[in-house]
This record gives structure tokens, C-alpha cells and sequence, in this order.
């Protein structure tokens, strides 16, 4: 009999981790105490609170983990997910509960602030509509259309959040020769200053920027950060970037700047709704270049990210602190007795 049982919803499609039915990434180290994944079928919450009750741990995937199954769950020490953002667990709900949540937010940096580069390259350069030309016959009109514009060398790129991908992005965009500003009031300045980015503050964020790209996370204070006022207050030969999170956003001010002239362009990996209606007017702009939220993947991604779940809930069923934790303030009103720091040398799940 298994020591830990931890529950996961069985995905009815592709998650953002790739996580088949095998889990034997996961239990590289799940094994090592004794756990075993078992995989539920629940069409209804009720169905999977009957499936979790019990449960020592949950994995986070193919389902909404809410506010009523968390506080259906007996047995629970930790939810485990396999992503940067929480949105899809109830983390208030979590910590009413003194459960830690968990995420990734450390193995697909490089990858996103790579996407990051390539959309700013290509929105700028406006890579789609000279494809179309060369396909459609137009080829003696991309040179015209490009004279327009200033070169990429000079210009202003701001960042919305300076976390870790807003940093990788920066250090490849020393190379292009940009000048750099962010906004973000939870970062150290000499933070900035050390990466050769200015700190401004928001309003000065949006009117300076030639290219803005969005780095901040989807929650609740973040929600539509930018809303139609804010593209108002931009150049109208700005472009807007955002491999970030859809939520982010206010899609109809975006949609309407793009419309009224407001700003130049956009590029975007992340949408409000994903994937997106076929009508919605973004998907029909020749302005706009659109990804499908795949900016973090890569070949190494989604293992990663898997072991990595996998270590998360073996630290805490193994009474240590998990190395990333979205609710830190769930372990300082929980007995600490029975949390260990977690130790390279030692690893999960030694004594």
C-alpha cells in the first residue's frame, strides 16, 4: 500500500506541462517515499471531490481546482501545479486551508524571453505582411513600407513587470541597441539599474515607449492592467507585445487601438480567451502577429516541468518547505515543526 496518494485529473486534451498518463517523470522522486499518482476521470467537481477527499496531494491539471473542492479536501498538504500562474487554483481558498500551492516558475524562462525577442523582431519588421507580399506578388512594396520606419537601434523598449523574463528579455536586447524603462514597484530599483533598464513610473511606462511588452502576472491586481486609457496614452507608433498572460489585458481597448490608430501594432502569445473565437477581430488585422500561447515551449520544457511537480509535492509530504511556493504566507502560520528547509546536498525526501 502506498504511503501518498496524489490525485490528477485525467486531461482530455494536451496540458501546458505535456503530461501523458505515464507520470514517470513525476515519480522519479514521488517514488522515493512511497507516493503513487492515481489519475481521476471526474466529469463534475462532486465527482472529483469524491475521487481527492482523501487525497495527501493534488497535481493541478485539466481542472479548475475551486474554492469547493478545497474546502472538501480532508486529507490535502499540498496542490502542486505546473505552471507559472496560479489562476487555475483557488489560492485564497488554499491558504484559508493552510494548503502550500506550487508552481514552475523557473525551467522556461530563456524560451519565453526568446519568444519575447522574436515577436518584437517580428511585429517590428513587420515579418507577416512581407510574407504576404512575396507570396502575393507585391514584392517591389515591402521596401517602400519598411522605409517608414525608424530602425530598431535607439528606440525605447519598456517592460510592464521586471520578474525573471523581463530580465532575460533585456539581456538580449542590449545586443539590438534599445534603450530599456520598466515599471514595477515590487522590484528593487538597483535591481533595474544593474540590467541597464531605467525605472519610470507608469504613466511615463506608457508615453516614452516605443515597443511595450507585458511581463506582469495574471492576478487579481493585475487584472486588464491595460485598458483602453493606457493605449490612449501611448504613441501612435507604438507596438504592444504580450507573451505574459491574456487576463492582463482589456481585449477590447486593445482591439480598439489597434482599430482607432492608437498604436501601431501588436504581437501577442496570450489571449482573454484561449483559444479564441475565429471572429475575433484580432485574428483578422494584418497588424497584429499571433502565437498560440507556445512561448514557453521546448524541447526540455515540459519534462522539466513535470520532475519538477514531482519534487514540489515529494518536499512537502516529506515535511519540507517546497522550493516555490505562491501562498508563502500559508507556511508562517503553519507549525513549523514540521516544515524542514529544503537542502541541495540532502535532497527530497532525506533525513
Amino acid at each position: 500500500m502506498a504511503n501518498f496518494k496524489v490525485i490528477t485529473q485525467r486531461p482530455t486534451g494536451p496540458t501546458f506541462d505535456l503530461a501523458g498518463g505515464s507520470y514517470e517523470l513525476e515519480m522519479e522522486t514521488l517514488s522515493t517515499i512511497g507516493a503513487e499518482i492515481v489519475e481521476t476521470t471526474a466529469e463534475t467537481e462532486e465527482e472529483f471531490i469524491e475521487a481527492a477527499r482523501d487525497a495527501d496531494a493534488l497535481i493541478a491539471r485539466g481542472r479548475r481546482i475551486t474554492r469547493h473542492i478545497i474546502e472538501n479536501l480532508d486529507n490535502c498538504k499540498v496542490i502542486s501545479l505546473g505552471s507559472v500562474g496560479a489562476d487555475t487554483v483557488d489560492v485564497v481558498a488554499a491558504t484559508e486551508k493552510g494548503i502550500p500551492v506550487t508552481n514552475v516558475p523557473d525551467t522556461f524562462i530563456e524560451e519565453v524571453a526568446d519568444h519575447t525577442i522574436m515577436m518584437i523582431l517580428a511585429t517590428y519588421r513587420r515579418l507577416l505582411t512581407m510574407d504576404k507580399y512575396v507570396r502575393d506578388g507585391r514584392w517591389a512594396e515591402g521596401r517602400p513600407l519598411l522605409s517608414n520606419y525608424p530602425r530598431l537601434m535607439g528606440q525605447t523598449l519598456g517592460f510592464i513587470s521586471f520578474g525573471h523574463v523581463a530580465r532575460a528579455t533585456a539581456v538580449r536586447a542590449v545586443g539590438f541597441g534599445v534603450r530599456m524603462i520598466a515599471y514595477d514597484p515590487y522590484i528593487e530599483e538597483l535591481t533595474m539599474t544593474a540590467a541597464g533598464v531605467e525605472p519610470v513610473g507608469y504613466n511615463e511606462l506608457l508615453e516614452r515607449s516605443d515597443i511595450l511588452s507585458m511581463h506582469a502576472p495574471s492576478t487579481a491586481e493585475a487584472h486588464h492592467m491595460m485598458r483602453e486609457e493606457h493605449f490612449r496614452q501611448m504613441k501612435s507608433t507604438a507596438l504592444f507585445i504580450n507573451n505574459g498572460r491574456g487576463p492582463t489585458v482589456e481585449e477590447s481597448g486593445l482591439i480598439k487601438a489597434l482599430q482607432e490608430g492608437w498604436i501601431a501594432a501588436a504581437g501577442l502569445d496570450v489571449l482573454e480567451q484561449e483559444p479564441p473565437d475565429l471572429e475575433n477581430p484580432l485574428l483578422q488585422m494584418d497588424n497584429v502577429t499571433l502565437t498560440p500561447h507556445v512561448a514557453s515551449a521546448s524541447q526540455r520544457m515540459a519534462p522539466e516541468t513535470q520532475r519538477r511537480v514531482g519534487q514540489e509535492v515529494t518536499l512537502v509530504l516529506s515535511g519540507r518547505w517546497p522550493r516555490t511556493c505562491v501562498n508563502p504566507s500559508v507556511l508562517a502560520n503553519t507549525d513549523l515543526r514540521r516544515w524542514q528547509p529544503y537542502s541541495m546536498e540532502r535532497g527530497p525526501g532525506s533525513s
